[in-house]
């Protein structure tokens, strides 16, 4: 069921090939930074092609609870009067984060490092999500955390009255946790540090050396070791959002396993942290191409071109490689069931704590679909059936997840016979345009209950 109203089954199927631009979202996860960023800065920040999804709308409202100006003007323009480093103020009711596991974490560290309660709460999916991995480090900083068992929300966090700076290794590559420790150290006096063994996402910092803050990152042996001053005065900016790359990896994804498809996906990031997925698609054979590539606002981005790949084989992705993709391995099983071989996927224990258990989801739908599938706690492996050999014909839980519901969607574009996700509403948290999107590129979609 979903969290936002009755579930809404929608079933896709083979039809004709996928052909056009496909102008995708904005990056959700810097449209979530932008927002914050913009909260904390002291002056307008302007943003233009944020994304509109459910996640980002929610991270908006809950900085206006926070004190910021927070205004729409339409086709993704807004602008965020922020009320600077250590000016947010208490807020009157709960924050709801809905769907957003990205948005309540990064909210937490905001949060932090200021005297005063705020109480966290979301749909029945982040409320099954562990917390513990940011109120542990937050704790560091002196906030306590009050929530339900195993730390899940909702969740009451009592911000530090007399925050000390941290210093943090992360246990887990995560862009999350290590965003959260640096937000929080924003209000915290002295120098917070944040090492990790594996590079992920570098929005963060990117983006907090834009407003302007000291941040520096060295790379040594025992990995990332990023440092950040605290208690900046940040400098509001003028922010373009470029296009999902995850949301991007949907069009992209479908294009390579429907036959005849030549679909383009214009300025895309291409950040190096985000970009694994495209980087494994080549490896397996994709006819995959960069086109006009360039700079956006302190990012790299480029058009990517996706033809019908029918030759694509399995291959072992590097498992350092994971936390670059660790979001697109969904729809990179969809591909490998389209491929010869076996594709493995080893180090990807994260996706068990997604908004669902991510490999579960798509092993039992993609076994209900006709695909060989083995998985452990930290790994799996699909057997390719090859370019149209997919069965298909099977009614799919997409566990108020939205890129479980938006993967098996694309592979009912390809498979024999349609395939339905009991729930398609989940995907308007990060792509509420997909449906019409990719329609619109050609891709064929039934509700059974209109």
């Amino acid at each position: 069921m979903s969290g936002h109203g009755d579930p809404v089954p929608l079933s896709s199927r083979k039809g004709n090939p996928l052909r056009g631009e496909a102008h995708v979202p904005g990056d959700k996860s810097i449209s979530h930074r932008a927002l914050i960023l913009g909260a904390m800065a002291v002056g307008e920040t302007k943003i233009t092609g944020l994304l509109e999804g459910q996640d980002v709308l929610d991270t908006g409202r809950a900085m206006a609870a926070l004190g910021a100006d927070v205004v729409s003007h339409g086709g993704g323009a807004w602008s965020v009067h922020g009320v600077g480093v250590g000016g947010f103020s208490e807020p009157d009711g709960v924050i709801d984060c809905g769907n957003s596991g990205t948005g309540v974490r990064l909210l937490m560290g905001a949060v932090a490092t200021y005297p005063f309660a705020t109480t966290f709460t979301g749909d029945a999916s982040l409320n099954g999500r562990p917390m513990a991995r940011v109120t542990d480090p937050l704790a560091l900083f002196g906030a306590q955390a009050v929530g339900r068992s195993g730390g899940r929300l909702p969740l009451t966090l009592v911000g530090a009255a007399d925050p000390v700076p941290v210093r943090y290794a992360t246990p887990v590559p995560s862009a999350q946790v290590k965003s959260a420790v640096l937000l929080a150290g924003l209000n915290a006096p002295g120098e917070t540090v944040v090492m990790e063994r594996e590079a992920t996402r570098d929005h963060s910092e990117r983006m907090l050396s834009g407003f302007g803050a000291t941040i520096s990152t060295d790379v040594t042996d025992e990995g990332r070791v990023i440092t950040l001053q605290g208690r900046p005065e940040l400098t509001p900016q003028t922010i373009a959002v470029p296009r999902d790359p995850s949301s991007a990896a949907f069009p992209v994804c479908a294009a390579l396993i429907v036959e005849g498809s030549d679909v383009l996906v214009p300025n895309i990031g291409l950040n190096p942290t985000r970009a694994g997925l495209f980087e494994t698609l080549r490896e397996m054979g994709a006819d995959l191409t960069y086109e006009n590539e360039r700079e956006e606002g302190g990012e790299p981005a480029a058009d990517l071109r996706a033809r019908f790949s029918p030759d694509m084989k399995g291959i072992r992705v590097p498992p350092e490689r994971a936390a670059s993709m660790i979001d697109e391995y969904p729809i990179l099983s969809v591909v490998a069931a389209f491929a010869e071989g076996v594709t493995d996927m080893p180090g990807v224990a994260e996706l068990r704590v997604k908004e669902s258990d991510r490999i579960d989801a798509m092993a039992q739908g993609l076994r209900a679909c006709g695909v060989t599938v083995e998985d452990g706690e930290d790994w799996w492996k699909v057997t390719g059936m090859g370019a149209g050999g997919v069965p298909g014909g099977a009614t799919v839980a997409a566990r108020l997840d939205h890129r479980i519901a938006m993967a098996f969607l694309c592979l009912g574009m390809a498979s024999a016979k349609p395939v339905m996700v009991d729930d398609a509403t989940p995907i308007a948290t990060s792509f509420p345009i997909f449906e019409r999107l990719m329609g619109d590129l050609g891709a064929t979609f039934t509700r059974p209950n209109a």
